[in-house]
């Protein structure tokens, strides 16, 4: 496994993760490199948990949602919109950088590696973390949901400060859901703590408990489709200002900011 902290990450990740997470991940590791005897499957095998492996749970800082991973030779690399430095960089990595250029007024970069991202406490993860050659959404429903949708509902019980950038519907539709399964994990304990009785309503007693230092700044995806397009409440990615709004968000709540012009 490749990443700065290894195998270590994903140790962070999974260490005390529930039972049917840790075996379907095993399962699918397994599966996947079963169908790679007569398929090819992206990203390589030593790859897919990359996102994990780069970003442990204490040094989350933002998180970044795609889908799926690049489906083309030479692309995917287990971190979501990266690709390895000399390729070429794909539409909606390429609008990401334009809005980054003009958010923060630095030159556009030209290495689609997003590896300096990761190793700052940007989870960039895939919700879906493999896919056929040239077969877009092909692993869609093989079960690594399991996984990711967990990695998402314990980035809003981590202790600190976090702020997910959700592009596109399927992001926030994912985001929204995990922070109500952590709203309604912690509930009870939370009642408890306020000295709420069971089953009161009324109000404030339907409040409980709130996700702190947790933050969903919400656009259109990046890709050319709809990055100059708002959505219904979605406003365009184009103009959103992402990049900025979060080190705001990080640095108000006392965490360190990420250096996203870091990539070359």
């Amino acid at each position: 496994m490749t990443g700065e902290t290894g195998g270590d990450g994903v140790s962070a990740w999974l260490g005390d993760a529930p039972q049917d997470v840790r075996e379907t991940t095993e399962r699918l590791l397994d599966e996947v490199a079963r169908m790679r005897e007569s398929q090819v499957i992206y990203p390589a095998q030593d790859d897919i948990l990359n996102a994990l492996a780069y970003t442990s749970p204490a040094d989350v800082h933002v998180v970044i949602l795609g889908q799926d991973p690049y489906h083309e030779p030479g692309q995917a690399m287990g971190l979501a919109f990266s690709v390895p430095a000399g390729e070429r960089l794909p539409p909606s990595l390429r609008n990401v950088y334009k809005e980054l250029s003009a958010d923060l007024g630095c030159p556009m970069p030209t290495s689609g590696d997003l590896t300096p991202w990761a190793r700052q406490g940007v989870l960039l993860l895939n919700t879906s973390l493999t896919v056929r050659e040239h077969a877009a959404s092909s692993h869609a429903k093989l079960g690594w949901r399991t996984l990711t949708d967990y990695v998402v509902r314990r980035c809003f019980e981590l202790p600190q400060p976090v702020v997910f950038l959700a592009w596109g519907r399927h992001a926030v539709d994912l985001v929204e859901d995990a922070r109500a399964q952590a709203m309604a994990h912690a509930a009870p304990q939370a009642r408890r703590l306020a000295g709420v009785p069971a089953g009161a309503t009324g109000r404030g007693a339907g409040d409980l408990p709130q996700v702190a230092d947790k933050f969903c700044l919400a656009s259109t995806h990046p890709s050319p489709l709809s990055a100059n397009r708002a959505s219904g409440d979605l406003p365009a990615f184009m103009g959103s200002r992402p990049f900025s709004r979060a080190n705001r968000l990080l640095r108000e709540h006392g965490s360190r900011e990420v250096d996203w012009a870091s990539v070359g």
